[in-house]
């Protein structure tokens, strides 16, 4: 169900609050560019400073909007086992055709906590759940024999891989399966992912270019892999700029450039400084997104 280019959305705001009518609008567009799939309230839809009931909120709209063109895979992520439960039944509960699951940052469990942690999250809800593996951001790995584990749950189906690593897509192929699902949660790995076995990326540049992004995936599953590195050197640049300082400034700066959001983040999030809006601009002309 998940596949190809999958944006990791941004939360539209306006004067400290969700801008519900640039969400929708913004929803529609992904769609009409070819986005395969939409994943509200992961970490660059700033998840970490709403509300439960702005989260919650975003996940309706989402499902709303999206209608069943495309999938949605709500963002159910927390450190407490108990609210990631509460996510994913309200995931459920909306009609969200799966969650995402990040690992528990700051708490550091070893292997056998985050295995009761998923599995919690399992038992809760009948709804396909991924593991969001992103050591960079939580500190800890799920590693394979734990991903082998989990597999064997019902509900859990896959993971978004942030590792940046690409033995490991060939790794959990290998000893998970070949039914579960790997999706790369890192643009700039994600041409290497998927010629290693993954099935798409959740992407943080595809807010700002998802026509560009879903073309980089209509290349790569029809093996025109030389057309894929074509369009993935002209959107590199926009892949880093998307980092150059902590997200989701830089896609929400560009945003607002294409009239699709404000500017504005929550703290500790900062909105860009010059040089840094100046170096988005020119990824953005790069990738062929602004004139």
């Amino acid at each position: 169900m998940f596949k190809n280019s999958i944006p990791a959305m941004i939360t539209p705001m306006k004067d400290g609050k969700i801008d519900e009518i640039k969400l929708a609008d913004f929803i529609e567009w992904q769609i009409q560019q070819g986005s395969s799939g939409l994943v509200p309230v992961g970490t660059t839809g700033e998840s970490p400073t709403l509300s439960h009931d702005e989260h919650k909120r975003v996940v309706d709209i989402t499902v709303e909007v999206a209608a069943k063109r495309v999938p949605v895979m709500a963002g159910a992520g927390s450190n407490n086992t108990l609210a990631s439960v509460e996510f994913v039944r309200h995931a459920l509960q909306t009609g969200a055709d799966a969650a995402l699951v990040v690992t528990p940052y700051y708490n550091k469990p070893n292997q056998a906590g985050l295995y009761a942690h998923f599995k919690a999250i399992n038992d809760a809800a009948d709804l396909p759940v991924y593991i969001y593996n992103i050591p960079g951001r939580s500190i800890i790995d799920c590693d394979v024999d734990t991903m082998k584990r989990l597999f064997a749950l019902p509900n859990i189906v896959g993971v978004k891989d942030a590792t940046s690593d690409m033995s490991r897509v060939t790794q959990q192929r290998i000893e998970v399966g070949l039914d579960y699902i790997q999706l790369s949660g890192d643009d700039m790995s994600s041409v290497g992912h998927f010629a290693s076995g993954g099935a798409g990326c959740i992407s943080v540049t595809a807010n700002v270019a998802p026509r560009q992004c879903a073309d980089l995936f209509e290349a790569m599953q029809a093996n025109n892999f030389a057309k894929a590195r074509e369009i993935q050197d002209k959107l590199m640049p926009l892949h880093m700029a998307m980092f150059l300082v902590p997200s989701p400034a830089p896609a929400k700066y560009a945003l607002s450039l294409l009239g699709k959001c404000e500017e504005e983040v929550r703290l500790p999030i900062l909105t860009l400084p010059d040089n840094v809006k100046a170096q988005v601009r020119q990824a953005m002309s790069i990738a062929g997104v602004l004139n």
